[in-house]
């Protein structure tokens, strides 16, 4: 429980500050903690900035970021072959990216634009605009969910991108920020933390964090030590139940699976 207690004021420490000496309130129930381990190993895009990922159909999909470097492209998995790439030009920072109804909707960063791409040929097929950042995108079925780097989800009507409702985030009641790449998964939505080595599962009713993945062994695992290096890209195959996660700049994508820790650890 205290392993758990300290990983949670991680999460909720503003970036760069000491995480305050109180542990958080333990007025709720206590949250799982999780750790992902690797399953199978493939080759990944070294110089991809992963920014959003997802497999649909089977298919793998993702955007990558940076100025310049900056695309949606379909994978394939078992190689890390780019099968099919489009660039998203200067002077935009390409985000994250969900699918919805034979496209591809994906997010830039501080330009306040969402593109869509026809899912086959990724050929550009119109944008529309958004208040704020764009960081993660992810779809339900019947709406795209959108983090912004606050602690607020929006989610939004996949055909006008018009905001439908918020959702703020919270961990023991504090809020949680810097929500990045998120996955919808079997009816909760799963988010990277950017710049931790966590993962969080949150009820998309209540907006509570409901679970933490720990992703440090992926990491290590897949070699990546630079700064900016860090876990962001999970990946749901609803068609087999596995579940996929990478990171910016990462060699290595992993099929993992998600084992739970003794809150006494």
């Amino acid at each position: 429980m205290k392993r758990l207690a300290a990983l949670l004021l991680v999460l909720v420490a503003p970036l760069g500050a000491q995480p305050p000496a109180a542990a958080p309130p333990a007025a709720e129930a206590p949250i799982p903690l999780e750790v992902a381990v690797p399953v199978q190993r493939f080759p990944h895009d070294p110089q991809a900035f992963t920014q959003g990922l997802f497999i649909d159909r089977s298919e793998l999909f993702e955007s990558t970021g940076m100025v310049g470097r900056s695309s949606v492209r379909k994978v394939d998995l078992a190689s890390g072959k780019v099968l099919k790439s489009a660039a998203i030009p200067p002077p935009y920072f390409g985000e994250g990216i969900a699918p919805w109804q034979g496209q591809v909707i994906s997010l830039t960063w501080q330009n306040g634009t969402a593109f869509r791409w026809d899912r086959t040929s990724l050929k550009r097929k119109g944008s529309f605009k958004y208040s704020g950042e764009g960081w993660g995108l992810t779809s339900t079925g019947s709406e795209l969910v959108m983090s912004d780097g606050t602690e607020q989800l929006r989610f939004l009507d996949p055909k006008t991108f018009k905001v439908k409702r918020t959702l703020k985030v919270t961990v023991q009641g504090r809020p949680l920020k810097l929500l990045n790449e998120l996955e919808w998964v079997e009816g909760q939505v799963l988010a990277n933390i950017w710049m931790t080595q966590f993962a969080v599962r949150i009820d998309p009713a209540s907006g509570k964090v409901v679970g933490v993945i720990d992703l440090s062994r992926l990491r290590s695992e897949a070699g990546a030590a630079g700064s900016d290096q860090v876990a962001n890209g999970i990946a749901y195959d609803a068609r087999t139940g596995k579940l996929y996660m990478t990171g910016k700049e990462w060699p290595a994508l992993f099929e993992v699976r998600l084992d739970p820790v003794n809150p006494r650890g």
